[in-house]
């Protein structure tokens, strides 16, 4: 367990990982406090676009976790930061909910509906018409480029149920245009560098708790940190031992790195 004992920040997924839909998963709550009394640091990182970081910040105070501006970084503020560095000034056309399209104005991104659009940028859009994917292929079909916020084909809900994420959204604009999006969020490993960055952490002492090989898993594995897949959410063990790369560590759920921890402090 050296590498999990040596991590000094966790950057936690939520849904499948703390919890699903309004459902906190027993022992979540302990699991962030046993965090901070044994000295670490934590974020929650979620590559779920559809709400800005302020939502998270209400949204997880409410089912109990405490949470201050410092620990939410979602995907949306990381591709807010990536169009502000790669695509400066250009107007951008957005495929997204209120708070994504907020969350993207707040960092001084552009957005339009003009022939003057230089960029389509997808989020998880829980809001979408069939307007915005006709003007976004429109867009794209002459020559804006693509970003993408997330590559999650579904976010899991309650009863097994699921809903159409930003994958599955950006996999029709490709079918439509034949233009393929850049991907922001987890896997990239963009959003690690970034919090390595601004903590002053090396990557190899971040720890990123997930659900899902092919994004929490796979970000970490990307970022040379730690990796822990947690079978609370999508991936099941029969999913990890078809997996070219493994974790570093397979636990039922957060409640298993709290009880380590506690055993170490």
């Amino acid at each position: 367990m050296d590498k999990l004992l040596n991590t000094k920040l966790f950057l936690l997924d939520m849904d499948g990982t703390l919890y699903l839909g309004d459902e906190v998963f027993d022992g979540a709550v302990d699991f962030i406090d046993t965090v901070k009394k044994s000295g670490r640091e934590y974020i929650y990182l979620t590559n779920n676009s559809s709400r800005a970081g302020v939502d998270y910040i209400t949204r997880l105070r409410k089912l109990g976790f405490p949470c201050e501006k410092e620990n939410v970084f979602t995907s949306g503020m990381a591709t807010a930061m990536y169009l502000n560095s790669r695509h400066p000034g250009e107007l951008v056309y957005p495929v997204g909910t209120p708070a994504f399209l907020g969350e993207l104005e707040s960092y001084g991104v552009a957005l339009g509906d003009s022939e003057d659009v230089g960029v389509v940028c997808v989020g998880f859009d829980t809001t979408l018409t069939y307007e915005k994917l006709d003007k976004a292929v429109h867009y794209l079909r002459r020559g804006a480029a693509f970003i993408a916020a997330n590559p999650d084909w579904v976010c899991p809900m309650p009863a097994n149920e699921v809903l159409p994420d930003c994958g599955s959204i950006c996999a029709l604009l490709t079918a439509a245009s034949g233009i393929e999006p850049v991907f922001i969020g987890k896997p990239n490993r963009n959003m690690v560098d970034i919090i390595s960055e601004q903590t002053g952490v090396p990557n190899e002492n971040i720890c990123c708790v997930g659900d899902r090989l092919y994004t929490d898993i796979a970000v970490a594995q990307n970022a040379g940190a730690v990796s822990v897949c947690v079978l609370s959410g999508e991936s099941s063990l029969e999913d990890i031992e078809k997996a070219e790369r493994k974790p570093d560590y397979v636990l039922k759920d957060v409640t298993e790195i709290a009880e380590i921890l506690k055993a170490n402090m």
